[in-house]
């Protein structure tokens, strides 16, 4: 058990969480914001500010992050955390041990437990973690999950923390959501629609898939950034690595392939006419949101064939139309000679293709496989963004390298991958060496037009942060 020596920008997080009762903390990965919600957990503890405290949050995060935190330190000993997780009776008598300071619960679950308390909801303080969760709510309609935490989030709940480093992953637009949860939309407008017809507009844009093509897309006005960020500049407090560490950005290393006469020839009869045929199998979308995805998996290589019923049940209705980024693949693993990479993949042929053609690769998919990911003893791991994400640590021990076999639109889950073996877990790890990032890109696909949005998205978080973010400078 450690002793914590707090670095210099976590006492100004602390003291800002203490002092505002609802609030955005937002920190990237490695700044130490657990401890700091501990902290401030404490000292309002001892201030009788608080009572029983519910940590929402990432399911391997709620089930083992939260809970193995206070266990490290000397200073938060005295600390019980209770995970609200597993099976409907687990959790059940999970919620009767009353001994506990903090209940941690995936966002999963919290439709369950909003209903299973009812009336007698006993938490008055919320910790959001990773908050960008929250992004589906609206009064009406919406994500379940975050509408039934909306139920409770102003009637019931004092005090609130939203804790995030990727606040806005796909844009300015996410950010009304989680706000909402902060103080019920007096800053950034009542409901959604508000909010989106005071500060954006509509524009035609180039079609992701039909370069002779257009699409209305919204855009945020030229004004929208510099309002936004300023209405929510009191009630947030966020850091940027690079003010505080010598950090490097990630190396991205696209690679282009071509797609053979064929399987162009398929790709562009999907693009055009939404309907192809491939080995015998008709290949059909039914709407332009399907055209997307079936361009996507013409580019990887291999497309599920069925009706979308079947492809629910049984995801082994697919056929394979080329194996040009397999052939990519495995010049970069030549190339890197045995160094420990992680392959990121998007559709589950693509990972049935990648067993195949990489026997001695290991699908992380269990504890098991990632702690023998940790030891060294899997060269090639193949990971899905959305499994691998939250709450892992440890890769950056043996890894520093990975590989995008496919890109999907939703920048969180991307970087947070990145984040396992990224600049600031190397540094922190002890290491000086290059994060290289490959990204294998169909050229002349919508893989082109996917690379360029996250590019256009990571640059709007990144404005969003720094506007937000509290420097070096600011503390006296």
């Amino acid at each position: 058990m450690k002793t914590l020596n707090w670095r210099p920008w976590q006492p100004p997080l602390i003291d800002f969480g203490v002092n505002n009762r609802r609030c955005n903390l937002l920190a990237r990965m490695g700044m130490g914001k657990t401890p700091a919600v501990l902290e401030i957990h404490d000292r309002l503890r001892l201030a009788g500010e608080v009572g029983k405290h519910l940590v929402t949050a990432p399911l391997r995060v709620a089930r083992s992050t939260w809970p193995e935190e206070p266990i490290k330190w000397h200073e938060f000993a005295h600390l019980k955390v209770q995970p609200i997780t597993g099976t409907k009776d687990q959790r059940v008598a999970a919620l009767r041990n009353d001994k506990a300071d903090i209940y941690t619960i995936n966002y999963e679950n919290l439709p369950w437990l909003v209903e299973h308390l009812g009336d007698a909801w006993p938490f008055d303080t919320v910790t959001a973690d990773e908050a960008s969760k929250l992004r589906s709510f609206r009064l009406l309609q919406g994500g379940k999950r975050a509408q039934a935490l909306a139920s409770v989030a102003h009637t019931k709940v004092r005090r609130w923390i939203n804790l995030s480093g990727t606040i806005a992953p796909n844009g300015l637009s996410n950010l009304w959501a989680p706000m909402w949860f902060i103080d019920r939309g007096q800053r950034l407008g009542r409901s959604y629609d508000a909010f989106e017809s005071r500060w954006f507009g509509y524009k035609r844009a180039k079609d992701a898939v039909n370069a002779h093509k257009t699409r209305i897309s919204r855009i945020a006005f030229p004004h929208a950034f510099g309002e936004i960020t300023t209405l929510m500049k009191d009630v947030t407090l966020a850091l940027n690595p690079k003010d505080w560490f010598p950090i490097k950005d990630p190396i991205v290393v696209p690679v282009y392939v071509d797609l053979p006469p064929e399987a162009r020839k398929k790709y562009r009869e999907m693009e055009r006419d939404m309907l192809t045929h491939i080995g015998g199998h008709d290949i059909e979308a039914f709407a332009a949101s399907g055209k997307v995805i079936k361009c996507q998996q013409l580019a990887n290589g291999a497309v599920y064939t069925g009706s979308d019923e079947q492809i629910e049940r049984d995801v082994s209705h697919w056929v394979e139309a080329h194996e040009e980024k397999l052939d990519a693949l495995e010049s970069v693993i030549e190339e890197n000679d045995g160094e420990p990479i992680l392959v990121a993949y998007h559709f589950k042929p693509d990972l049935a293709r990648l067993k195949k053609r990489f026997p001695h690769g290991r699908h992380i998919n269990t504890k098991a496989d990632e702690d023998a990911f940790k030891r060294g003893e899997i060269e090639l791991a193949f990971v899905h963004p959305q499994s691998i994400g939250h709450g892992v640590d440890g890769f950056q021990n043996v890894c520093h390298i990975i590989v995008f076999f496919a890109l999907s639109y939703d920048l969180d889950p991307h970087d947070q991958i990145i984040e396992r073996v990224g600049p600031m877990r190397q540094m922190q790890a002890g290491f000086d060496r290059e994060v290289l990032v490959y990204q294998i890109i169909a050229r002349d696909t919508i893989d082109e037009a996917v690379a360029e949005r996250l590019i256009e998205k990571r640059g709007v978080l990144d404005a969003t942060m720094d506007a937000l973010a509290l420097k070096p400078k600011d503390i006296i």
